[in-house]
């Protein structure tokens, strides 16, 4: 998903003179042909994370769309100011590629993991938040993330990932792509959880309940009135994602179930990772599944849910 979505600036690059890459600490090899080919609107800056936002925005401030990519937890925590002040407030046209989204850096310990980054940036007036679920859905919204008129924060997944959504089905921002249908229980997803919730949808089968699986791409600015729609359809409805339970999409959807009037009554969980610091390093499968975020897990949720009975 990363090589995928550096490749696309790449390209979009060649098409759209505005446009200009800086580098974090991203590896020696890292778009090389960008580098040669367009060395005027390629840099590496090293790690000075909020030297390189307040660059950014100084070159979007002159007409340029720049793309940032460093580590998720260093874009969203180190240079939240920055990001604030240089980007936000004055509406620039930055995109922040963060690499490591939720659990990623799991090997690295709880200073490389963003747990909190969509909670971080949701705050923040004007941001738009992207999280694909996998590389091919991640090379159809690229080209759209070039004329976002304020900044954006494009979420990375570990790369790698089971391709889930349909090729062939056009991106557009703020849609909601329901990948499964269904009408017992609505799993909302995000990002490479996509996955998970149709690996949970696939075991519910045998429980005689049928899951439908919505995927949200674009986190913000959040289809309201589409996703209230979807909402009132169903009885069960639990959040997925690799992210604290707190202020991601899990929160997302209950703000918008908080201020609905729905003329039935909703049974509704947020699942994700809890309100603490990690305490292992591992794979990051091995850390999800500490934090009871499995397929089996998942669908075991589900279903006590369904059935009123406690986990």
């Amino acid at each position: 998903m990363r090589k995928t979505c550096l490749d696309s600036v790449y390209e979009l690059a060649k098409q759209d003179e505005r446009i200009v890459f800086i580098g974090s600490d991203i590896g020696a090899g890292t778009l090389d042909e960008f580098k040669a080919e367009m060395p005027d609107r390629f840099f590496m800056e090293g790690i000075s994370e909020a030297h390189v936002v307040g660059m950014a925005a100084g070159m979007a401030l002159e007409g340029k769309i720049v793309y940032i990519n460093t580590i998720a937890t260093f874009l969203t925590r180190r240079c939240f100011e920055q990001v604030v002040l240089d980007c936000c407030l004055h509406k620039t046209q930055v995109r922040l590629i963060g690499s490591g989204g939720g659990l990623v850096y799991a090997p690295l310990g709880p200073t490389h993991l963003a747990t909190e980054d969509i909670a971080i940036m949701r705050t923040l007036p004007g941001m738009t938040i992207l999280a694909a679920a996998d590389a091919e859905e991640m090379k159809r919204m690229m080209p759209h993330t070039v004329d976002i008129p304020g900044p954006a924060y494009i979420r990375l997944g570990r790369g790698g990932d089971p391709v889930v959504t349909d090729p062939n089905e056009p991106f557009k921002l703020g849609k909601l792509y329901l990948l499964r249908p269904g009408q017992d229980i609505l799993f909302i997803t995000t990002g490479t959880m996509s996955k998970m919730a149709l690996d949970a949808a696939d075991l519910l089968l045998a429980e005689s309940l049928n899951a439908a699986v919505l995927h949200v791409p674009t986190l913000k600015p959040l289809d309201v009135d589409g996703l209230s729609r979807l909402l009132d359809a169903f009885p069960v409805i639990l959040t997925l994602e690799e992210h604290s339970r707190i202020g991601g999409l899990g929160s997302a959807v209950a703000e918008v179930l908080a201020e609905a009037s729905f003329a039935s009554p909703k049974r509704f969980r947020r699942l994700g990772l809890p309100d603490t610091f990690c305490e292992h390093y591992g794979s990051q499968a091995s850390l999800l599944a500490k934090q009871g975020l499995s397929p089996a897990t998942v669908a075991e949720q589900a279903l006590a849910l369904a059935r009123h009975t406690t986990v």
